[in-house]
């Protein structure tokens, strides 16, 4: 891990602390968190409140674990709606996995998929600055259309994130694609003090780092 991929590691679990949180839990929540997970690549959806029930004791102790700890993402009528790195509502990034169409909460989010469940995805997003369309055919951590994608940056603006907001409704809508290196200079001028880009390869390598170990 380079430098600047560490330094950016350590910011964001300061500020989403997924895998410290997950492993604050007892076995069983953390099971559940992991089956929610699980359900977006097996089933293409959330779980139902019935199927979480399956993997706890006391489903409303667990889904107040999961909520108070921005692990699972909840409406405001209490139904389950997504769990990083995937979400129910229709965003930007969707991602096609094992037959499936998801949405991923973010740029980043998107990348971590593959690396995670050991399957090929394919990401379709656009670039925040021009509209383009960004598409990224994925294997683990290898770009497989790298002819295509190879000139795609990611870009988080970390100012953006919200003690009083759900990371999902705060940092994750500031983690984006970039057509290229020049798109991503002139998107970094705008606000250097509180943006940071990355290759692709780098955003990978990111969110594999951020993400793999919720599933050990």
């Amino acid at each position: 891990m380079n430098a600047k991929l560490e330094k950016a590691l350590i910011r964001l679990n300061n500020i989403l602390p997924l895998k410290q949180r997950q492993d604050e839990c007892g076995e069983q929540i953390k099971e559940l968190h992991q089956q929610v997970l699980r359900s977006f690549v097996d089933r293409g959806r959330m779980l139902t409140r019935q199927e979480m029930e399956q993997h706890v004791s006391d489903l409303e102790d667990a889904i107040k674990v999961l909520q108070e700890r921005d692990m699972v993402v909840f409406s405001e009528d209490g139904n389950p709606v997504g769990a990083y790195p995937f979400t129910t509502e229709a965003r930007e990034h969707t991602v096609r996995v094992n037959g499936h169409q998801v949405y991923a909460m973010c740029a980043l989010d998107a990348l971590a998929v593959s690396p995670m469940f050991g399957v090929e995805t394919q990401i379709a997003s656009r670039c925040r600055v021009t509209g383009e369309p960004v598409n990224i055919r994925q294997s683990g951590k290898t770009i497989l259309n790298r002819e295509e994608a190879s000139e795609i940056h990611f870009g988080i603006i970390w100012g953006a994130a919200n003690t009083d907001a759900c990371c999902a409704d705060s940092l994750c809508l500031e983690m984006t694609y970039l057509r290229d290196s020049k798109i991503a200079q002139r998107w970094l001028a705008q606000d250097p003090d509180n943006r940071e880009a990355f290759t692709l390869q780098e955003a990978v390598e990111f969110g594999a780092l951020f993400f793999v170990p919720l599933m050990s």
